[in-house]
């Protein structure tokens, strides 16, 4: 669920960028002039294009990010089990026999927690690379020349 909604968070980055550079656009003069500069156009052009490229690559990120630790996170939670069965014991705890687990946790939810934070950690920085590209674009949106 956190990936989804990340990669959504993203898509609004796109949208708030494209609502900024539409308000921008002045409408064209009855008298034929120009009011649009080509040096304005191609800055929208470009803040357009780098929040794009920037949301891409951080898509791209989160998706493989969220893919394989959803994966890793599933299959350690599904091989725990609270009060495995005589047949269920052999391979899914990490005590060998004799040894004696003085209020140690046996079910590995340890290792769950650490690979769920990793997880969450890289999901963060990876958005972080969509909101990098969202501030240069609002920067680079802002840049505009009068043709009168």
């Amino acid at each position: 669920v956190i990936p989804i909604v990340m990669a959504g968070v993203i898509g609004i980055y796109g949208l708030i960028v494209g609502v900024i550079i539409a308000q921008s656009i002045t409408k064209p003069a009855n008298s034929r002039e120009n009011v649009y500069s080509t040096y304005t156009g191609l800055a929208h052009l470009c803040s357009g294009l780098c929040c794009g490229v920037s949301g891409l690559a951080a898509g791209l990120c989160i998706g493989i990010v969220g893919d394989y630790g959803v994966r890793a996170v599933g299959y350690r939670a599904s091989q725990i089990t609270l009060f495995p069965s005589q047949s269920e014991k052999e391979g899914y705890t990490t005590v060998a026999e004799g040894e004696e687990t003085a209020g140690e946790e046996v079910s590995g939810s340890e290792d769950q927690n650490k690979l769920f934070v990793s997880m969450l950690i890289m999901l963060i920085f990876s958005e972080a690379l969509a909101l990098y590209g969202m501030i240069i674009a609002l920067i680079v949106s802002q840049h505009s020349y009068s043709c009168m």
